[in-house]
């Protein structure tokens, strides 16, 4: 039999997509690689009964197709389930089988519920005990018990249920159809996002176990909670007065405010360098408010010496006696006896360049033991210095002398510090005159004064028929 070139191209044509078609169906459809175990392992799963599986059953994890049943087979212990699993997916060995079914008459089959998603891969001969298994109830028990049920019920109850359900649902095809159509979609995007709710899942653990851990301040917390809201209950009527009048009072302190700009933003903005001081000397403020009540009560106590007694002087009994030069002054850091001023002097020039302080040993007990020297630094503990200069950096205290040289020049024994001094054979500054008292008469009865400037100006409060002015009214503008 002859045949043209043409129709022998159409037959190679013809064989090749017959053996392709053929080897598709083999691999993607028949799955004869699968049939004789390449690309597969084998676990087996201990039930305590077939609960509907067969042999063919798919097997899934997380929701998706990762192997078939091989084989059901009887126990002396219950049923075992031969799994046949793809080797390219790694299936944590830490896990919980469950059967499971399409719907309520459909058919079973395996799901693989990881437990821990870091624990090691299945592997082939792998074995899932039966208390990491779990079956549907039998589907006949549950019809029966179900049929059972509704006999139980009368039929006229039953008859109204059905009505009542119908009216309450009747009408809404759109909007039921509308909910699954969402809840479709929610599974859909669950599904789409399985890795993600799974480690969730998976990480909430630590989350729960801190709830369990805290149970006993929980409990605190909410019996606190129920006595607050016990006594807002019983003061509802006060909560109620604070409510209505809560907003008057507080438009009124916003009036007050803005009556009072610019004084209050300048007196916030004076009050943040102040709280910054008293941060730094926190310490300092400490000290005082813990010794303050104690210096109050020794105050009080002198106060009530004669308290209920006979004697004719009642107070405080102060017992004067004069030493002189005891403790003797401390000269050491202070200027020279020919640069001191005189104390008869009104005048108030500028102080001499450099720290003037008395500069002995700091631990010297003779004189001016809480001098300048023994000031503690705040910022740096434990340092005590006379100046903040030398309380910010590393210089250490030198004193001058031993504190016993007060005839004479105090600074005979200098040890490098800078004492104040004045220029040689300088004059002491001339004292400033003080400018003059601007002073002019007002009238009393209306409170009319003459200015500088020759006009006439008017203070009201200054009349006579003036009411007595208070701090009140003095946060009130005029008029």
């Amino acid at each position: 039999m002859h045949l043209d070139r043409r129709i022998r191209f159409q037959l190679v044509i013809y064989v090749v997509i017959t053996l392709v078609a053929g080897v598709v169906m083999a691999v993607g459809y028949i799955r004869l690689p699968a049939m004789f175990g390449v690309g597969r392992y084998s676990v087996t799963v201990e039930l305590p009964r077939a609960a509907g599986l067969y042999p063919g059953g798919n097997v899934t994890y997380r929701g998706t197709e990762v192997g078939r049943i091989d084989q059901v087979k009887l126990t002396d212990s219950g049923v075992a389930a031969v799994l046949s699993l793809r080797s390219d997916i790694a299936i944590p060995s830490d896990l919980e089988a469950q059967v499971h079914s399409v719907s309520s008459v459909g058919e079973q089959y395996m799901a693989l519920l990881p437990r821990n998603g870091t624990s090691a891969s299945l592997k082939n001969g792998d074995v899932i005990p039966v208390t990491r298994t779990s079956v549907p109830p039998d589907i006949n028990g549950v019809v029966e018990t179900l049929n059972t049920g509704l006999q139980a019920i009368p039929r006229e109850n039953l008859r109204t249920v059905v009505d009542e359900s119908y009216t309450a649902v009747g009408g809404l095809g759109p909007e039921l159809a509308r909910l699954v159509q969402g809840s479709t979609r929610v599974v859909t995007d669950a599904h789409k996002n399985i890795d993600a709710i799974t480690a969730l899942v998976d990480q909430s653990a630590p989350v729960l176990d801190s709830q369990i851990d805290t149970a006993d301040a929980i409990s605190a917390w909410s019996a606190h909670l129920a006595t607050v809201t016990d006594e807002l209950r019983a003061h509802d009527d006060d909560m109620a007065d604070v409510l209505a009048k809560g907003g008057p009072a507080i438009d009124e302190a916003r009036q007050l405010v803005e009556r009072l700009q610019p004084t209050v933003p300048i007196l916030m903005a004076n009050l943040v360098s102040l709280g910054d001081v008293a941060v730094a000397y926190q310490p300092n403020i400490e000290q005082i408010l813990v010794l303050l009540p104690q210096g109050t009560a020794e105050l009080q106590g002198a106060s009530l010496s004669s308290h209920d007694t006979k004697q004719d002087y009642k107070g405080t009994h102060v017992d004067f006696n004069l030493n002189i030069n005891l403790p003797p002054p401390c000269t050491t850091g202070f200027l020279p006896a020919q640069q001191r001023r005189p104390a008869a002097l009104q005048d108030y020039p500028d102080p001499p360049a450099g720290d003037v302080y008395c500069r002995i040993p700091q631990d010297s007990n003779l004189v001016a033991v809480r001098g300048a020297r023994n000031t503690p630094c705040a910022t740096v503990p434990g340092k005590r210095a006379p100046t903040v200069k030398m309380c910010e950096s590393d210089e250490q205290y030198v004193p001058l002398n031993e504190g016993t040289n007060w005839k004479g020049d105090p600074n005979a024994t200098l040890s490098g510090q800078g004492i104040p001094q004045l220029p040689p054979a300088s004059p002491p500054p001339a004292p400033a005159m003080p400018p003059p008292l601007a002073v002019a008469e007002y009238d009393p009865a209306t409170g009319a004064y003459v200015g500088p400037d020759g006009k006439v100006y008017t203070q009201a409060n200054l009349a006579q028929n003036e009411q007595h002015q208070t701090w009140q009214s003095m946060l009130v503008p005029p008029n």
